[in-house]
């Protein structure tokens, strides 16, 4: 099924978009990787795939399977065919625990397996403080190779609140494999944990040239929406004042 829907929707991608690629030698041709992207887009997970000649599975919220009627059937076979694993992400030590697991079952099979070290898509175009709960106990229980991957201009071609995307070329940027056998059985090592994680978006920021925001993504996701809020909440209150003012004149 991965190599149906590779065929049906990676090779007209290819066409339409003609995303380039540096770093191809990176990815090896056999045995198992991890792949740490960067996430500006939805459509990260689409482009990645459709340029590789092996199969990556990636994580992916449990809604996208579980949503009752036809279209839930028909979208969640359709994240099956491009290689997504269902995860459950209520709760940030659930989610943790779920990313592992199946990171671990991906690569113990000798896969490659893709994961998002910010969490989530950034909100603004930058690169944020990497989660260290998934990418890096995934990588110092299996020993696996982590891959620093970076995506560019995804955001672009399809912004928020856009129906037709945009048609320009995306990149995709893969840099050498990091090695973290040095910290080989301190997967619980909280301090390990983010060391590794750190070093690994550092990697990300050089490949992509992202400004770099301390924070979770998440954290700057709620701050937007808050701000939003209160903007409009302001512009009400700014309107029913001028709108007072006018009828008691």
């Amino acid at each position: 099924m991965y190599g149906a829907m590779k065929v049906a929707i990676g090779g007209p991608l290819k066409v339409t978009f003609r995303p380039w690629v540096e770093g191809m030698e990176n990815i090896p041709a056999e045995g198992a990787a991890i792949l740490a992207s960067n996430h500006l887009s939805f459509s990260d997970s689409f482009f990645l795939p459709a340029v590789l000649e092996r199969k990556v599975t990636f994580i992916a919220k449990a809604e996208y399977f579980t949503t009752p009627g036809v279209k839930g059937r028909l979208t969640a076979a359709f994240f099956k065919g491009v290689g997504q694993l269902p995860v459950d992400r209520s709760g940030a030590r659930g989610a943790g625990e779920a990313a592992v697991k199946s990171g671990i079952e991906v690569l113990e099979r000798g896969e490659l397996f893709g994961i998002y070290p910010e969490g989530t898509r950034s909100p603004d175009g930058r690169l944020y403080r990497g989660k260290p709960g998934g990418l890096a106990r995934v990588a110092l229980a299996s020993g696996a190779p982590v891959i620093p991957v970076a995506m560019i201009d995804t955001e672009k071609i399809q912004p928020p609140g856009q129906v037709m995307p945009k048609l320009m070329r995306p990149g995709i940027r893969i840099g050498e494999p990091l090695d973290f056998s040095r910290y080989q059985g301190m997967e619980h090592d909280r301090f390990v944990l983010r060391a590794v994680t750190d070093e690994v978006m550092y990697e990300i920021m050089k490949l992509s040239g992202q400004e770099y925001v301390d924070i979770y993504a998440t954290a700057a996701k709620r701050k937007i929406a808050d701000e939003a809020k209160a903007d409009k909440a302001a512009k009400a209150a700014a309107a029913q004042a001028e709108k007072n003012g006018t009828s008691g004149s």
